[in-house]
């Protein structure tokens, strides 16, 4: 997005009449004043794809400037001034042949220029031309979001495409970008079923080709259906598969359901057996070739998953132990790759395959799994944001390449975020940067829920897929702030962003849902949070200023992006300030010795839940007017932390009797000296950490550091000597072989040598992803007041470092204080 919207604000006011050619600025297009209107030109033969992106361009200009565009086809290039669009390959195009030479035969590439009183939008195949024809309407001012977000055009007398010099050539990043609909029950599937969809009563082809729309705007291309049992499977419902060819969007499935199966809804025990592959091979082997049969006789395009799992996310069935499971998964591999090279005739090399070593699968990995060269090897993240594993350098020499799987929404252990998503933009840059760095080029796909409402980190993850230069590690803030000047306008811009950052900062030392200190699977009760009551009140406060904040704004938001507002910012802030008061309250009531105070504490956090039901209600129904009833469910799961609090149930508590007053807070980016080892340097990343600029070593390609050392060094003074703890708080990353390593030094007398990786599912894991840091003390003992200093000194790159605290001994503590 930033190359798309940063370049512009590209609505640029000409003061010409009368020609589509602005004299003052030879790299501009006038598109229409208020007169006339430019003309688009496309081949009389043109791929109907191409034709509806054409007329959505030209919906598009009619919305802002009241004229609409003719559509010309036509077999020559007439000599008429006007826009031309279509394919490199195509006879008017033959002179550019030469000039676009990178174009022909190229995956997804395009170029838009402005030459000799024209504006040419070429593509090098299908997609390539349309992400062409949509990054030049988003140049206009045009959000991916306008249907999916309501983010409405403005209406415009002149419209100017400014274009840099030379105009703009683009191509993917990673090859295969997409997303899988996933836990769908509680939004997108009832509302599918009941508001959008009724005819079909399920996530249709009609619900399907406004998704597909949507990921041709945000230029991905791969799609992994929705897949839980509330939702009948894909290939399943008329009409789904030949939506999917209509938009040229790739079909694939997730970690669970190899070969384009749908295990929970296609797999019937009752007349085809145990999911066994040991004792039911016959069966499953069918099942799976009745599909590729099915795609095959659809010239469906699709990435095929390899392996087996359960038939929901659970391990495979019938093995015995982890080698029985990876000796048997290695034979299914190549019967799949047998049956995909005999159904298709084409070598198994050029049919696009992966494997997922998700969960149980990765352990079978590292156990030496064998997985043919050619296949994509997918790393996933644990769930949480922190990717497990990335390509090291005997991996990153395949020719099937790496990817990555990654969530911005799940379900499960050990508590869901399935309600507001408030994944922080500088955690997502920082891992998806570190696996493209290493290799990880070929598939990245996001788990976005239910879509809605995580529309701004969706965008985020796809411009990194698109162009990961787009965003730099100092990037981050502008990427918002360009975001927030297109969906709603330049005026509040800044402020925008300034709230978003804020909303996810605090998000990132505790997610909304996470605000209950319950658990799932097995689901826990609520309990007071672990915040101390001056943290607490400091929390409120924060929140109550954004919520101010987005009161303010809401004034200056123009009529047109009024919906928009309420879904994409004021009902994630207040949603998010208002559960934290609901909790945050509560604590204080039950703190509270003075009983007037203790009930309006009470009644504070009874208001809190309340202030949530009525927003949803108000999402649901009058929002957009009614358009996305039934998407928005305040109560995911119906877990225990959206339930109303029991307040004559009272929790025993144990009181904050100490507050963080004598605290010494540090941010990991206030280093006082800082050494680099080979070529690596310590620099932050905008955006990330409970600080907004974590830090870590650059460039991001893997390496280990076996003599010299990077380090950073922070200084601080005591007026009192005594009992301290150093507390050094780092983003609880991970490394290929868990060996992250710190080593943290007290005056150049005092050190400790510091694991630093949790490991998959144990406590300290559940701990480190519910608060978005791995947190290691070292006890010390200063016995002279004044100037000290803290080193940290680490044995590889990954290694991210958030804040650092010094405090008295035993002093409690949840947060390090952000200034």
């Amino acid at each position: 997005m930033k190359n798309k919207i940063q370049n512009s604000f590209l609505l640029l006011f000409v003061f010409t009449s009368q020609l589509f050619w602005s004299q003052e600025n030879k790299n501009s297009f006038l598109i229409a004043n208020k007169n006339e209107v430019a003309t688009i030109y496309i081949d009389q033969n043109a791929d109907p794809l191409v034709v509806w992106a054409v007329n959505e361009l030209a919906t598009d200009i009619q919305e802002i400037t009241g004229q609409k565009p003719k559509i010309i086809p036509s077999k020559k290039a007439p000599n008429e001034k006007g826009i031309y669009i279509g394919q490199i390959d195509e006879n008017r195009f033959k002179n550019y042949k030469k000039e676009k030479k990178g174009l022909s035969g190229s995956w997804e590439k395009f170029s838009i220029s402005a030459e000799k009183n024209n504006l040419y939008i070429i593509g090098s195949d299908v997609r390539g031309t349309v992400y062409g024809i949509f990054e030049t309407a988003e140049r206009l001012g045009v959000s991916p979001w306008k249907w999916w977000a309501d983010v409405h055009n403005i209406k415009k007398e002149k419209l100017v495409l400014s274009l840099p010099a030379g105009g703009i050539t683009e191509n993917p990043s990673v090859q295969f970008r997409g997303i899988f609909l996933n836990d769908e029950d509680w939004g997108l599937q009832p509302w599918a079923a009941k508001t959008f969809e009724k005819e079909t009563g399920d996530i249709g082809p009609k619900t399907y080709e406004k998704i597909f729309q949507l990921l041709l705007r945000l230029k991905a291309n791969t799609i992994w259906p929705a897949m839980h049992d509330s939702t009948k499977a894909f290939f399943k419902i008329e009409g789904n598969k030949e939506m999917a060819q209509k938009y040229h969007i790739l079909l694939g499935t997730s970690h669970a359901e190899p070969m384009l199966r749908n295990n929970v809804d296609e797999w019937k025990k009752e007349t085809m057996g145990a999911f066994n592959y040991f004792t039911n091979s016959e069966n499953i082997n069918k099942y799976w070739q009745d599909r590729l049969n099915e795609v095959r006789d659809s010239k469906a395009e699709a990435v095929f998953t390899l392996g087996i799992r359960g038939v929901h996310d659970s391990q495979m069935e019938g093995a015995k132990n982890t080698d029985e499971a990876k000796n048997m998964i290695e034979k299914i591999i190549v019967k799949q790759r047998e049956m995909l090279a005999s159904t298709f005739k084409k070598p198994i090399t050029s049919i696009p395959q992966v494997m997922i070593p998700y969960k149980e699968v990765l352990e079978l990995y590292n156990k030496g799994l064998k997985v043919p060269e050619d296949v994509t090897l997918m790393w996933t993240d644990d769930n949480y944001g922190y990717i497990r594993r990335i390509s090291d350098e005997k991996e990153q020499k395949r020719i099937g390449g790496g990817g990555i799987y990654y969530h911005l929404s799940y379900w499960g252990r050990p508590h869901d975020y399935l309600w507001l998503s408030s994944m922080q933009p500088g955690l997502i840059w920082s891992e998806m940067s570190k696996a493209y760095d290493n290799g990880d080029q070929k598939m990245w796909i996001v788990n976005v829920g239910d879509i809605k409402p995580a529309e701004y980190d969706l965008e985020f993850f796809m411009d990194l897929a698109w162009d990961i230069n787009s965003i730099k590690p100092d990037g981050i803030n502008e990427h918002l702030t360009t975001w927030a000047a297109r969906e709603f306008n330049d005026a509040v811009a800044n402020d925008v962003s300034n709230v978003m950052s804020e909303y996810y900062r605090l998000a990132m030392l505790r997610k909304p849902e996470f605000m209950g200190w319950s658990q799932t699977e097995p689901t826990t009760q609520i309990k007071p949070s672990e915040f101390t009551a001056d943290e607490a009140k400091r929390r409120i406060q924060l929140y109550d200023q954004l919520v101010e904040k987005v009161n303010r704004l809401s004034q200056s938001i123009p009529e047109e992006r009024k919906d928009a507002w309420f879904q994409l910012v004021v009902y994630p802030v207040k949603g998010a300030a208002y559960i934290n008061h609901k909790f945050l309250y509560w604590k204080l009531s039950l703190e509270s010795k003075n009983e007037e105070e203790k009930k309006k504490f009470e009644n504070l956090s009874k208001e809190g839940f309340q202030k949530i039901e009525e927003l949803t209600q108000y999402y649901n129904t009058e929002m957009s007017n009614g358009k996305w009833n039934n998407m928005m469910s305040r109560t995911p799961r119906k877990l225990p932390v959206f339930d109303p609090i029991k307040y004559d149930i009272a929790p025993k508590i144990e009181e904050s009797k100490t507050t963080t007053t004598e605290l010494i807070a540090i941010q990991a980016k206030d280093f006082t000296a800082n050494q680099g080892a080979k070529n690596y340097q310590w620099k932050s990343i905008e955006g990330f950490g409970y600080s907004n600029a974590a830090i870590t070593l650059f460039p991001l390609k893997s390496s280990y550091f076996e003599t010299e050392k990077p380090s950073v060094t922070y200084t601080f003074e005591t007026e009192k000597t005594g009992e301290y703890e150093i507390e050094v708080r780092f983003i609880p990353t991970h490394a290929n072989n868990s060996d992250h390593q710190a080593t943290v030094s007290f005056d150049a007398n005092t050190s400790e040598t510091f694991k630093l990786n949790s490991y998959d599912r144990n406590a300290a894991w559940k701990a480190n992803v519910l608060r978005n840091a791995a947190i290691f003390t070292l006890p010390v003992k200063i016995e002279k007041t004044g100037k000290h200093t803290i080193t940290i000194e680490v044995n590889q790159t990954g290694i991210v470092i958030d804040q650092l605290a010094i405090f008295p001994k035993g002093q409690k503590k949840y947060e390090i204080p952000f200034k």
